[in-house]
């Protein structure tokens, strides 16, 4: 069991990790609007804790396929009155987010990792080094706004593989406690795109990081399995993150905690893991 110092807190992480989902938005495409009331927030983030996660990971901007931006001072304001009521001692916390200055605040407020789904700003990874906080590295292809329009790869799997090994000398030079990288699923990828990243994690294994999943309630499942609102997908969910961690995936980023949990801890006793 691994034992890290994030941003001056010492956590031991039990591998497979579970990240719950914890949105701070009104359209999220799964559940905006549920948590955007700070002490209801703050609730969930615990209850999540008890149900096995390790990780709760907070966002205050959508970036579901199609979504606008929203201002700087409109994401810190989402965010901040969440972060000052959470325990910092008692998990650890990821903060969702592009921007420099949410970054800033937020490792301010003692966040533990950056979740950056723009595929490694610099300015994100000096902040996360000069804080010794975690940092999860996403691929995506285009802006969230039209990234699903028409998602184009020769060979998908071998693109993502190399998009990650052309930041691997910056990651390795730098002073981070963990580094995950995030194939992202669902970001700039068609279902066939998603199949066959889901059927070749396994290939983004490297001594440098770790590989972190976020397949939960995904437009791919709602299209193999007809279930088109989010809410029906928690089947095919835990699927994929079981799948993802027969394939030496470290997290899996979920909004379906106990249920998740429930499936790993059977999967081991049955030594599927």
């Amino acid at each position: 069991m691994p034992e890290h110092i994030f941003n001056e807190s010492t956590f031991e992480l039990k591998y497979p990790a579970i990240m719950g989902i914890l949105n701070l938005t009104p359209d999220s495409f799964s559940d905006g609007g549920e948590f955007d009331d700070p002490g209801m927030a703050v609730e969930r983030a615990n209850l999540m804790y008890e149900q096995g996660a390790q990780i709760i990971d907070l966002g205050g901007e959508s970036t579901r396929p199609g979504s606008d931006p929203v201002s700087e001072q409109e994401e810190l304001a989402r965010v901040l009155p969440v972060l000052e009521r959470l325990p910092m001692d008692r998990f650890l916390i990821s903060l969702d987010t592009t921007k420099p200055a949410v970054a800033r605040a937020g490792l301010q407020a003692g966040v533990h990792i950056i979740n950056d789904i723009s595929g490694g700003n610099p300015e994100l990874l000096d902040l996360a080094e000069r804080y010794r906080a975690g940092f999860v590295l996403m691929h995506a292809q285009g802006i969230s706004k039209t990234m699903q329009v028409a998602p184009t790869y020769n060979n998908v799997v071998q693109e993502v593989q190399n998009f990650f090994k052309q930041k691997k000398e910056d990651l390795l030079r730098r002073h981070l406690p963990r580094v995950w990288i995030d194939p992202g699923i669902g970001f700039g990828k068609s279902l066939g795109h998603n199949l066959d990243l889901m059927r070749n994690l396994s290939t983004l294994q490297d001594e440098t990081w770790g590989v972190l999943l976020g397949s939960s309630r995904k437009s791919w499942i709602g299209q193999l399995c007809d279930a088109p609102h989010p809410s029906d997908r928690l089947s095919g969910s835990i699927v994929s993150a079981l799948a993802s961690i027969a394939q030496g995936v470290e997290i899996v980023r979920v909004h379906d905690v106990a249920e998740t949990q429930q499936a790993i801890s059977v999967a081991k006793e049955l030594a599927l893991l």
